[in-house]
């Protein structure tokens, strides 16, 4: 067969999937990123820049409801209300949810990554069937607090405090930078105790507890975030999740939700990198459209090489946890990749709009924005840098 005849056959290249990587995916798997990328484009994309704007999130409850009945809350969790959905799977609607907004991926993630996979996989039976169903439905919030005003990097510093009162269990402490935190029905507190770390199931109309909303934030500005501030809280005994002790529980969650990130990332990197090949089609300098120079073209080929390496990456971290073979270290390895590339992508997007590169009617800076909060949240990029060379050499550098 000659060289021409066996080309022939070849599929024509397509510039939103230069590499295949659709051909990696079931018919399943297109589903479910079909969906969540059509209920993205009609209840997010067009309002999302005035919610931006205006620094809030209306209607924040009713969008949840709506994700829980197209099933992304907690969509990788089995049973309970949950859809069971493979990583690959959850890992796609995360990167359609960030390619509308990093602050409605986030609010998924918290809900399902933190919140519900916290309580699925360390709750007594009797709290997976109190709260699990009503947030899968999107019926209840949840909140994850573990982050606080002088630890963040170094959460075994943690100053929130749950102690013993006869059967009861009184929190007094503050969290900071929480997500969800004002709109929440649930949170999943982690606090010190006698025994070491503990994760309490805290209903947030309970006494003494109150979350305040952070304002004047220039990133995540389409997200509500907020203060956690625990003054006594008292719980009953079976508040505590039961099957675990130590600093494992909450960064396992962590592990989870970063897992979304690596897909995130690459979403609010892919709808930059797409903002930037349509206006250089159609600017025009120096009589013609500014793709059509050679400094454009290296830009978006540099911009594509980043942004697919960053989602092969992101599917075979998926693949391998739905396998049951990814360690926190892959996790490390694909946050930093990809958030610190999704990033460049944004920046080299926004020079290939110029002036308009700063205007929200390009997605492009709100993405660049949201992108400079994920590099920081759920681990900086200093903290997997230390993780990988850890793992590296053998080596603990954190202190």
């Amino acid at each position: 067969m000659s060289a021409s005849s066996s080309s022939s056959k070849l599929p024509p290249f397509d510039p939103a999937d230069p590499l295949g990587v659709d051909d990696l995916l079931s018919a399943e798997d297109l589903a479910v990123r079909g969906t969540v990328r059509a209920w993205a484009a009609d209840r997010v994309l067009p309002y999302v820049a005035e919610w931006y704007e205006k620094g809030e999130l209306p209607g924040i409850r009713e969008l949840a409801r709506e994700l829980g009945e197209i099933g992304a809350l907690g969509m990788s969790l089995d049973g309970y209300g949950c859809a069971g959905a493979s990583a690959v799977q959850y890992g796609l609607a995360c990167l359609e949810l960030e390619a509308a907004d990093s602050g409605i991926r986030s609010l998924v993630s918290v809900q399902g990554s933190l919140a519900m996979y916290a309580i699925h996989r360390f709750g007594s039976e009797e709290q997976k069937q109190a709260w699990l169903p009503r947030m899968a439905a999107g019926e209840v919030i949840g909140c994850f607090g573990l982050t606080e005003p002088d630890h963040g990097s170094d959460p075994a510093g943690m100053r929130t405090y749950a102690k013993r009162d006869g059967s009861d269990w009184v929190l007094t402490g503050r969290k900071m930078w929480i997500t969800n935190g004002s709109v929440a029905g649930v949170a999943v507190v982690w606090a010190q105790t006698d025994d070491g770390i503990r994760g309490f199931v805290v209903p947030t109309d309970r006494p003494g507890f109150s979350a305040p909303e952070i304002k004047h934030k220039w990133s995540l500005r389409a997200s509500v975030t907020s203060e956690l501030v625990l003054d006594e809280v008292r719980l009953p005994g079976d508040a505590v999740l039961p099957d675990v002790t130590g600093l494992k529980g909450p960064l396992s969650c962590l592990s989870h939700a970063r897992y979304g990130i690596v897909w995130g990332a690459m979403g609010a990197a892919r709808s930059s990198f797409e903002t930037a090949v349509e206006y250089a089609k159609t600017r025009e300098q120096f009589g013609r459209p500014i793709g059509g120079f050679q400094l454009t073209q290296a830009k978006l080929a540099d911009m594509a090489v980043e942004l697919h390496k960053g989602i092969l990456l992101a599917h075979h971290l998926g693949r391998r946890m739905d396998a049951g073979r990814l360690r926190p270290e892959q996790v490390s390895f694909g946050k930093l990749n990809n958030v610190r590339e999704a990033i460049d992508i944004c920046r080299t997007a926004r020079t290939i709009l110029g002036a308009n590169g700063i205007s929200l009617e390009y997605p492009v800076m709100r993405h660049a924005t949201n992108l400079e909060s994920v590099l920081t949240y759920e681990g900086t990029v200093e903290m997997h840098q230390l993780v990988l060379g850890k793992a590296l050499t053998g080596l603990d550098a954190f202190r």
